[in-house]
This record gives C-alpha cells, sequence and structure tokens, in this order.
C-alpha cells in the first residue's frame, strides 16, 4: 500500500502557520489542514540545540487536546533553528538585527536543524534532523540588497535557502535540502511509516 493511500481517510493537521512547510507538505502529496497554536517558543536554558528544536516542535502541540479528536487523526508539527558555534541563532527582531545574524553567517558553516513531531490522539513521536550549510564570504552589498528586498524577518537565520540568498551566497550544503527551508520531508515521511 502506498503511505498516501493508507492516509486518505485520516484528517491531517499541520501545526504551523509557516507557508514553506505549507507547500512542501502539499508537493508530498498529502491533504491536510492548518491548526495554529498560540505558544511562547521559550525553551529551558540547559538544553543541547538538539533538545531545543525537539522541545519547541512538541512545544506546538501543547495547547491542543488531541485525545478530544478521531482516532484518525493526525499532526504534524516542526521547528527549526540555525546554530552557528553552539549558539543559537533565531529569527531577526528587525533589519539591523537580520543584518548582523547575516555577517555572522558569512563565510562559515552553521548547522540548520529541525525537530519534527508527528502524532495521534493517542501517540507522539518526535525525531530531528541536521543539515550543514556553508555561506560563501558574503559582501556588505549581498546583505544589504537581501535583507531590503525580501525582509527575512520570519526565518531562523534571516534567511531562507530558496531564496535570492540561497542562489547567490551558499557554497555547499550538507544533509536534507528541505530542511533548511523548514521541513525535513524524508524523515517525515519516514515517521508517517512507523504510524
Amino acid at each position: 500500500m502506498v503511505l498516501l493511500d493508507k492516509f486518505a481517510d485520516y484528517q491531517i493537521f499541520l501545526v504551523s502557520k509557516s507557508p514553506r512547510r505549507h507547500d512542501l507538505l502539499t508537493g508530498m502529496g498529502f491533504s491536510f489542514q492548518y491548526l495554529e497554536t498560540a505558544v511562547e517558543e521559550f525553551y529551558p536554558k540547559h538544553l543541547m540545540p538538539v533538545q531545543v528544536a525537539e522541545y519547541l516542535s512538541q512545544l506546538k502541540l501543547s495547547g491542543i487536546e488531541r485525545s478530544a479528536y478521531p482516532d484518525k487523526t493526525l499532526f504534524i508539527a516542526c521547528d527549526t533553528i540555525v546554530v552557528l558555534h553552539e549558539t543559537i541563532i533565531g529569527k531577526p527582531q528587525d533589519k539591523d538585527e537580520a543584518l548582523a545574524f547575516l555577517h555572522r553567517l558569512s563565510g562559515h558553516t552553521h548547522q540548520v536543524i529541525s525537530g519534527l513531531t508527528v502524532a495521534t490522539p493517542h501517540h507522539i513521536n518526535t525525531e530531528h534532523s541536521i543539515t550543514r550549510v556553508r555561506f560563501a564570504s558574503l559582501t556588505e552589498d549581498q546583505i544589504q540588497y537581501y535583507v531590503n528586498q525580501y525582509l527575512p524577518l520570519d526565518k531562523a537565520g534571516a534567511y531562507g535557502v530558496q531564496e535570492w540568498l540561497g542562489y547567490t551566497g551558499i557554497e555547499a550544503i550538507e544533509g536534507s535540502f528541505y530542511n533548511v527551508m523548514g521541513l525535513p520531508t524524508q524523515l517525515l515521511w519516514q515517521m508517517l511509516e512507523k504510524v
């Protein structure tokens, strides 16, 4: 049985408002609905970066009373962080912070870590995906142009791999490209096979 057939009669919820995750899950062939929850994305400071991504992924489901849903319901939540030299670089608060983030990433390799949670009303499974991304040494003009034209304030690390800076500034990617976009699709497929 094809995996898509297995979930044909499931109600699937993507617990995210990210348009990139929406596009990727649609591209995988799934029919689903958005389910937004209002949670403050805080995490215990003692956690390692991988643990932070997994924690934030699970946190998105914390406001949902899953047991109130029918058995054939599936929840998918994901949180993606950028890590440079063990320091988490989140979403920039403004243009100045976006510029500062990109200056820090310029010429270095960083990690993109996604925590991915797949849950039913009675079970939950969380795993993670790590991708290494190497930026070329970016010029001031490149950074200024990208931030001013694309306003990457909703993106961890202040960039989108699928946008102009990804085309012009990334030298190498080791791991899942789609993880860098915000949803490790192959890992998701593996996790769905276990449901």
